[in-house]
This record gives structure tokens, sequence and C-alpha cells, in this order.
């Protein structure tokens, strides 16, 4: 029973840790859709770690996937406040001319 433990326990010790999710969707939707260079960023980083991870430099891998899914989601957070900054200056905009008028 222990050397079965053992082998088990060996097996384990080699296993390489999953794959960190590349966020590569992400990047692409922020790209496309909402912010151009910090999309870019996100894809820069979300390439990166696929190879890192066949490397095997797992640390960098999950780095890499975490700062590839804060720049996606920085991407998207600043094309949504730009948008609701514009929605916001034509209204009032349209308020003021329709007051002039």
């Amino acid at each position: 029973m222990d050397q079965r433990l053992q082998n088990q326990k060996n097996y384990s010790e080699h296993m390489p840790p999953p794959r960190p999710s590349n966020h590569l969707v992400l990047a692409i939707l922020c790209t496309v859709a909402c912010c151009m260079p910090l999309g870019i960023v996100s894809i820069v980083y979300s390439t990166k770690v696929d190879s890192a991870y066949n490397a095997g430099d797992y640390a960098l891998a999950e780095s890499s996937s975490k700062k590839a899914k804060n720049w996606g989601i920085a991407g998207i957070s600043s094309g949504f406040i730009v948008v609701v900054i514009y929605i916001l200056f034509m209204v009032v905009f349209a308020a003021a001319g329709a007051l002039d008028a």
C-alpha cells in the first residue's frame, strides 16, 4: 500500500499545473470594440501565456494570463466610460441647444 501511495505522489509531483486561460477572446473583443491600445497590450500578454506554458515557465504563464485579463478588463471599462461620457455630453449639448432656440 505504501508503494502505491509513493508512486502516486511521485506522479503528481511531475505533473505540470493546469494551463491558465489566455483570455484571447477578451483581448480581441477589447481591441475591436472598445479600446485598441489597451486591447493590443492584452493580446500581447495573451499570446505569451501559451508560449511560456509550453516552455515550462508556469509562473510566467500565470502572470501573463492575469495581465491579459486585467488589460482586457481595463480596455473594456475605459471604452464603456468614454461612451457614457460621450452620451452625457450629447444630452447636455442637446438640452443647451433646445434652451437657446
